[in-house]
């Protein structure tokens, strides 16, 4: 039991918070000491004081709320949840959906997913951030979630029993995952069913192929990234090499479906595409401090290219599909993409647990910020209806891979 916990959270909240933020106004609180069948009294007063910090008065005020509970409360209290509580409603009432808290688990659960390794279920989900609603993007081929029967553009309605719309993504997907060979009970609703669907997923080892690749008719290469975690780059410039030994004539890179990941990985794939020395992407902050990310590698794949998108190709996918079309390098072929413009920062803290704060905005080498826009391809089409809910799309009946072919064909006779 930590039973002075929430002063210890508050000296240290107040002396983080005072070096960012300072403005008037200091809070008082009397709270008259409750005796039995008696009601707590508090009395709020206020004084305008520009000398004084502000969260001497939150202080003061969560050390009335410890005593109301501790007197009042009926249950027992589960003081790390309520800990935790204080530390996620705190970020969370920044109001930015990408802001996050994480505890030590979901830490930890984050830090196993970024190095491509994880326990779980195996499936790539996503969130509406204005509605809320969790929907499975792709369940990984041969994956517990694939194996179970989940499907593309399923609603994720309740995991063990909780309805998780409006839940914190993080936290949501840290419940799904756990020690292998441990069940989760999940819950979906599917179009054109009228009831939910429940599962219940035995979790297993995942190692998430962020890269699948293959060699197309009349030598196009195809590579489709689904993620750009650590183990992308190695994985990517493997692929690229072996069709370059089969021949690869074009390349196709798929980045649709694909959430996003780490700034430093896409990064490093555009290395592969851009002269040495030319800006990938630039960041700015509160402080307009601007970081520049270029390329350092000399050797370019110079051969026709396109790039496939569509409305859930988020964040480190559009920095390449922007890069690719500001140097008019690749033609994009797809939907316009989500429309991500901003990027985050996982902060580890001294106790395991961390937090993912939104610390600038992010801008193609044109200058573009696409948050709230998104990618528009070079060439516009729509999936078929069809093949919308189709976990694997056979290569033949893809109409948007089918483009991209047609676009790559032309342009290799046209070299000829």
């Amino acid at each position: 039991m930590r039973k002075n916990f929430l002063m210890g959270f508050l000296s240290g909240l107040f002396g983080a918070v005072l070096l960012f933020l300072v403005v008037g106004g200091t809070y008082f609180f009397v709270l008259d000491t409750p005796e039995k069948n008696s009601a707590a009294k508090s009395d709020i007063t206020s004084s305008e004081n520009e000398e004084n910090n502000p969260y001497d008065f939150i202080i003061q005020k969560l050390s009335v709320l410890q005593k109301l509970v501790d007197t009042y409360y009926l249950d027992e209290v589960d003081e790390e949840a309520l800990e935790n509580g204080i530390y996620r409603g705190f970020i969370n009432s920044l109001g930015d959906p990408y802001s996050t808290y994480f505890t030590k688990d979901e830490y930890k659960s984050l830090i196993e997913s970024s190095t491509g390794v994880y326990h779980g279920i195996g499936a790539v989900v996503s969130q509406d951030m204005k509605t809320g609603i969790i929907t499975i993007v792709k369940p990984y081929k041969d994956s517990p979630a694939y194996k179970a029967g989940l499907l593309p553009d399923d609603i994720l309605y309740k995991v063990e029993g909780e309805e998780v719309t409006g839940k914190d993504l993080s936290e949501v997907v840290s419940k799904m995952k756990g020690k292998e060979g441990t069940k989760v009970n999940i819950t979906i609703i599917r179009e054109g069913v009228d009831e939910p669907i429940d599962f219940t997923i035995v979790r297993q080892k995942i190692n998430i192929p962020t890269i699948e690749h293959k060699m197309l008719d009349d030598d196009i290469g195809y590579i489709q990234i689904l993620e750009f975690d650590e183990i992308t780059i190695s994985q990517f410039y493997s692929a690229v090499d072996e069709l370059e030994k089969m021949g690869m004539k074009a390349l196709v890179v798929d980045v649709r479906d694909n959430p996003g990941g780490l700034m430093e990985a896409v990064v490093n794939i555009l290395d592969r595409f851009l002269p040495k020395g030319k800006l990938v992407v630039y960041t700015e902050d509160k402080y307009k401090k601007r970081e520049n990310e270029k390329t350092t590698n000399p050797d370019r794949f110079e051969k026709p290219l396109a790039v496939l998108i569509n409305g859930k190709s988020a964040s480190a996918s559009e920095i390449f599909a922007g890069a690719i079309q500001d140097y008019g390098i690749g033609t994009i072929v797809g939907t316009t993409s989500y429309g991500k413009g901003i990027v985050q920062k996982v902060i580890p803290l001294t106790d395991g647990t961390a937090v993912k704060l939104t610390i600038s905005k992010y801008f193609t080498p044109k200058g573009r910020n696409i948050h709230g826009i998104g990618i528009v391809p070079d060439v516009e089409v729509e999936l078929a209806d069809e093949l919308k809910q189709m976990v694997t799309i056979p290569f033949d009946e893809d109409n948007q891979l089918q483009k991209a072919i047609e676009i790559l064909k032309e342009q290799i006779n046209n070299n000829q």
